[in-house]
């Protein structure tokens, strides 16, 4: 089973997610973001190149012929087949509304959740599913 971090009062979820993949990625782990709504995608891959003006975080579509040499992969749709070709040790960042469509052998999934009510409200849903699946869920407070 996999341990699901959620993190809790993020002031805005996009940005927030931006600070988290940095951090991830200085600390040297490989993060494979997902979201079904491609404009959400889209917004945190803009948001990801601007997260500090000296910072780099390298990170390309999952399907892009870089994505074996880059760090960060960024996935719509077809998440099963991009988890298995990850690295065991990637961490699954979810920006989704609903749980990932599988988790493969993902060993970590974050999840970010705003003071949006209906984020909060999605959360919840989310939290209860991966409960129901037997995973590891730990709530952070983000300050």
């Amino acid at each position: 089973m996999a341990r699901i971090d959620f993190a809790f009062g993020a002031t805005e979820k996009i940005a927030q997610a931006c600070q988290t993949t940095l951090k991830q990625y200085l600390a040297g782990h490989q993060i494979v973001v997902y979201c079904s709504d491609v404009q959400r995608l889209n917004a945190f891959d803009h948001k990801l190149w601007a997260v500090e003006p000296t910072a780099f975080v390298p990170h390309v579509m999952a399907t892009d012929p870089l994505a074996e040499q880059t760090p960060i992969w960024l996935v719509s749709s077809d998440l099963g087949p991009i988890l298995a070709r990850a690295p065991a040790t990637a961490w699954l960042l979810n920006l989704d509304d609903l749980c990932p469509p599988t988790l493969g052998s993902t060993a970590r999934v974050i999840e970010i959740v705003s003071d949006d009510e209906d984020d909060k409200i999605a959360a919840r849903l989310r939290w209860a599913q991966y409960k129901a699946g037997g995973h590891d869920l730990k709530a952070h407070q983000l300050a």
